[in-house]
C-alpha cells in the first residue's frame, strides 16, 4: 500500500466532492506499493508582482525515482469548447488544460532550487471519472494526460506507468526523494481541509437505508401513532414501503394514502401486492361505490359531497373489507382534519398508524392537522438533492431552518437561465434542454418542469418545443385508471403533480413571481428538490435576480 501523506485521511466523511477525493484516494493506495508516496489536499499561493497566483490539485503523486505525477479530479460535467474543457456553470470561463499547465509551471519554478537547478520530472493528469471526453485531441490536454469515465478503470495501472521509474532516468539519489518530501510535507504546511467537513452530520453509512427507514421502525409505542416531519429527501416514501412491506409480513392487512394521484401510482407499482394503495379522493371513489353509490363528478361541488359522503359512511357503517390493520398517510401536509378522523375510522382496534409529511411541500396552504397523542419524530437531512443545489436554496430562500445535505452527490453546480418575455422563455427553455443534453443526460433522465399549475401553463398546449417532442398528462385516464399522456420523448409536468417524485435532470421552467411570499418558497423548494443529480432553473429576468447561484 502507498504512504499517504497527510494521514488520518480515513476518519473523514466520506460525503461530497471530499469524499470522491478520499475515493480516489483509497483507490491509488491500495493499488501503488510503499514505493510511492501520494499527497493530497494541495493549495499554495505565491506573489508574483501586485499578482497573487493561486493553484490547487487534489494529488501529486511521486514514484520511486522521483517522478512527480500532478493530478486534478473533477468530479460531474464538463464543457467542452472550441478553447478546450471547461468547468461548467461559472461565470468567469475556466480553462481546465491552463489551470492545470500554471500550476505544473508553479510547482517546476519552486522546485528547481531544491534540487540544485536540476529539471524536474514532472507531468500532470487530469482524471474525470464521471465524464466521457468526446473529442479528447481538443480538450487543450494530450489525451493521454486525460482519464474520464471510459478509462476510469485503468486510472490507477496509468497513474503507476507515469510514475515509475524509466529506463533513461538517472539513478535516484536519497536526497532527491528527501527534498521532494520536505517540499510537498514541509514548505507548503500540508495540512487536512477540515473546515470543508463543517456540518456535514453523517457520513455515507448512516444515510439513507440506515436512517429514517431504519430507526423510525424501531420505535415501540402503544398505540401505534407516529407522525414523521422530514424534509424532502430524507426518506418518507422509503419508509411508507417499509411499513407497508412490515406489515404485510407480518400478516396485517396496510393501507397507503396520499394526495397527488402520480406518487400512489408510483407507489402501487413498487409495492408488494396484499394491501390497498389509492389517494384520499380515490379511496373515497372506492368505498362508496361498493356501497353502490356512485359519486357525481360533473355535479358542482362533487368533490365535498364525495369527502362528506364517504365519512358519513365509514363512521357509521364498518365492514371487514374495508378495515385495515395498518395505515400509512404519506403528504400529510395536504390532508385535512375531517380527512383524518374517516381514516381512522378505517383502522382496526389495536392498528397501527404512521402520518408522514413535509411542511415545506404544502402548495394549497392547509393548516397543519392536529393529531393529539402521536408521537412526534423529524427529520431534516436530505439525502436526495445535491448539496449545491440545497447551499442554494438555504442561501436563497426563507425557509424556517437550513436544509442538511446528505447526498453523496455534490459540485453539481445549479444553472440559472433568463427570460424576458413568453418568447424568451420558450428559447431559453430550448436553452436548457440542449444543456442537459450536452451535459450527457438522456431525454429520459430528463424532466421539464413547470412553475405554473397545468391549467395555466404557457407549454400546456404544446407538442414540440423546438426539436423536443413534450410527454405530457393528458388530463384523461385509460380503462385501467393509468394515467394517459401524450406521446412524447422528454416529460413535462407542473411542480404540483411532480411532488413526490424526483429525476437526475430537474429542468424547473417558467418560474415567475413578484415577491417571495410563502408559496413562491414551497414551490420553488419542491421542484428544485426533485433534482438527483442536476439542476437548471428558466426564471423570468426579476425572478432571476433573486434565484441567482452565489459567485464563485
Amino acid at each position: 500500500m502507498a504512504r499517504t501523506h497527510p494521514e488520518g485521511w480515513q476518519q473523514l466523511p466520506a460525503a461530497g466532492a471530499r469524499g470522491r477525493e478520499r475515493a480516489t484516494l483509497a483507490l491509488l493506495a491500495a493499488a501503488l506499493s510503499r514505493a510511492w508516496t501520494i499527497y493530497h489536499g494541495l493549495h499554495w499561493t505565491r506573489a508574483e508582482g501586485a499578482q497573487l497566483i493561486f493553484g490547487e490539485i487534489a494529488f501529486a503523486v511521486v514514484g520511486p525515482g522521483g517522478r512527480v505525477l500532478l493530478i486534478e479530479q473533477h468530479a460531474g460535467f464538463l464543457d467542452e469548447t472550441a478553447e478546450g474543457l471547461m468547468r461548467p456553470g461559472r461565470r468567469r470561463a475556466q480553462h481546465i488544460s491552463v489551470e492545470l499547465a500554471r500550476s505544473a509551471d508553479e510547482l517546476r519554478t519552486r522546485l528547481r532550487p531544491l534540487l540544485d537547478g536540476a529539471e524536474p520530472q514532472l507531468d500532470i493528469l487530469l482524471y474525470c471519472p464521471d465524464y466521457h471526453v468526446r473529442q479528447p485531441g481538443s480538450a487543450g490536454l494530450d489525451p493521454a494526460r486525460i482519464v474520464d469515465a471510459s478509462r476510469r478503470d485503468a486510472f490507477a495501472a496509468i497513474v503507476q506507468e507515469l510514475t515509475a521509474a524509466q529506463a533513461g532516468d538517472a539513478p535516484t539519489e536519497p536526497a532527491r526523494l528527501q527534498a521532494l518530501h520536505r517540499f510537498f510535507a514541509d514548505i507548503l504546511e500540508l495540512v487536512p481541509d477540515v473546515q470543508a467537513h463543517i456540518g456535514q452530520a453523517d457520513d455515507l453509512t448512516t444515510r439513507l437505508s440506515g436512517g429514517l427507514t431504519e430507526w423510525a421502525r424501531r420505535i415501540d409505542m402503544a398505540p401505534h401513532r407516529l407522525r414523521v416531519t422530514a424534509t424532502a429527501g430524507s426518506g418518507k416514501t422509503q419508509l411508507a414501503l417499509a411499513a407497508y412491506t412490515d406489515a404485510l409480513a407480518a400478516g396485517r392487512r396496510p393501507l397507503y394514502v396520499c394526495y397527488n394521484r402520480p406518487l400512489a401510482d408510483h407507489f402501487a407499482r413498487i409495492a408488494p401486492a396484499g394491501g390497498e394503495v389509492a389517494t384520499f379522493h380515490q379511496l373515497c371513489d372506492r368505498r362508496l361505490r361498493d356501497a353502490g353509490r356512485k359519486p357525481h363528478f360533473g355535479a358542482p361541488g362533487a368533490f365535498r359531497r364525495m369527502e362528506a359522503d364517504f365519512a358519513a359512511l365509514v363512521t357509521t357503517h364498518t365492514t371487514a373489507d374495508w378495515q385495515f390493520d395498518e395505515l400509512i398517510i404519506d403528504e400529510g401536509q395536504d390532508f385535512m382534519e375531517p380527512w383524518r378522523d374517516a381514516l381512522l375510522a378505517l383502522l382496526e382496534p389495536g392498528g397501527r398508524a404512521w402520518w408522514l409529511e413535509d411542511p415545506l411541500q404544502n402548495l394549497y396552504d392547509r393548516p397543519p392537522v392536529a393529531l393529539p397523542g402521536w408521537v412526534g419524530l423529524t427529520a431534516d437531512t436530505n439525502y436526495r438533492t445535491p448539496a449545491d443545489v440545497l447551499a442554494l436554496l438555504n442561501a436563497r430562500l426563507p425557509l424556517p431552518a437550513p436544509i442538511r445535505a446528505g447526498s453523496p452527490v455534490a459540485d453539481s453546480e445549479p444553472e440559472l437561465f433568463a427570460w424576458h418575455d413568453d418568447a424568451g422563455l420558450l428559447e431559453a427553455t430550448k436553452r436548457a434542454i440542449t444543456r442537459a443534453l450536452g451535459l450527457g443526460f438522456r431525454r429520459e433522465m430528463i424532466v421539464l418542469l413547470t412553475f405554473r399549475g397545468r391549467e395555466h401553463s404557457r407549454f400546456t398546449a404544446l407538442e414540440h418545443l423546438g426539436p423536443h417532442r413534450l410527454r405530457a398528462f393528458t388530463g384523461r385516464y385509460d380503462l385501467l385508471g393509468e394515467p394517459e399522456h401524450s406521446q412524447g420523448e422528454l416529460l413535462i409536468d407542473s411542480v404540483y403533480r411532480f411532488k413526490g417524485q424526483s429525476a437526475p435532470c430537474i429542468i424547473f421552467t417558467e418560474i415567475d413571481f413578484e415577491a417571495m411570499d410563502e408559496l413562491t418558497m414551497r414551490k420553488l423548494f419542491v421542484g428544485a428538490t426533485r433534482a438527483t443529480m442536476k439542476l437548471i432553473m428558466v426564471a423570468s429576468e426579476r425572478s432571476a435576480a433573486q434565484l441567482a447561484p452565489p459567485r464563485p
